[in-house]
């Protein structure tokens, strides 16, 4: 029997999050969205995380809902207004721009404080401790990109390849072994290790289980810090090196 092969990822920090990045990424004015733009965007994450079929966070599909409720009201016609009544317009996009300056305060606060717990790590030494017997777990190492220049990046080639879904979405779960996808990426990847590979060249088969199990597999060798992803600036071609042992 079939079932739908489901990808929860805890990379995501929030829709919030996702905002600040489209918000960086079009160097766009916080303080002037162009909510039009901006849920266009938005819209398009939601799509390519759907069409890899993850579990998406409520708080995700609650944004976008008010990023549409939003797009509405602007597009409604504004009342004559006489230049003697002193009424305030409120404008809707107000409550989400002081959403997203608190929040990107908050961030910029976070990274703030990683930065001087790494440098108090730096200054103080301690005995040595021996970690052969710790299971230690390790974070998605990112290079210079974040997950979402990666799903970006998915999206804009799933558009460039028209890439349709079969009749049938569902995917058989066994179809393809992460473990063995990952091998065969890293085994890519090394052949081009000083040159690099594009992101698009590891998809290369055309089917909806192979899409999701090599974008997973590519996270999980980022987790290792088997591989790293790079990009030179946004929008360009996203690369992936190999990051391991010398070859």
């Amino acid at each position: 029997m079939n079932q739908a092969y489901q990808v929860k990822l805890d990379t995501f920090e929030g829709p919030l999050d996702l905002l600040l990045h489209l918000i960086n990424q079009y160097e766009i004015d916080i303080y002037d969205i162009p909510v039009a733009q901006i849920t266009e965007q938005y819209m398009n994450y939601i799509h390519t995380m759907q069409h890899l079929e993850l579990n998406i966070a409520s708080e995700y599909l609650v944004m976008a809902a008010t990023l549409l409720a939003i797009k509405s009201q602007m597009l409604l016609p504004k009342p004559e207004i006489e230049e003697t009544d002193e009424e305030y317009m409120e404008d809707p996009r107000e409550e989400l721009m002081q959403r997203l300056i608190e929040y990107r305060k908050y961030k910029e606060a976070a990274e703030t404080f990683k930065e001087k717990e790494l440098e108090a790590h730096q200054t103080y030494t301690r005995p040595p401790v021996i970690f052969d017997n710790l299971n230690i777990e390790k974070t998605v190492v990112q290079g210079e990109i974040s997950i979402y220049d990666m799903l970006g990046a998915l999206g804009r080639m799933l558009e460039r390849k028209k890439w349709k879904e079969p009749l049938d979405t569902r995917i058989q779960k066994a179809e393809i072994p992460i473990e063995q996808r990952m091998e065969e990426v890293l085994d890519i990847v090394k052949r081009k290790a000083r040159s690099g590979i594009t992101f698009d060249e590891l998809f290369t088969v055309r089917t909806k289980s192979h899409i999701v199990v090599t974008f997973m597999a590519l996270l999980e060798l980022m987790k290792i810090n088997q591989v790293t992803c790079k990009q030179t600036q946004h929008f360009e071609p996203l690369y992936v090196y190999y990051a391991g042992d010398e070859i």
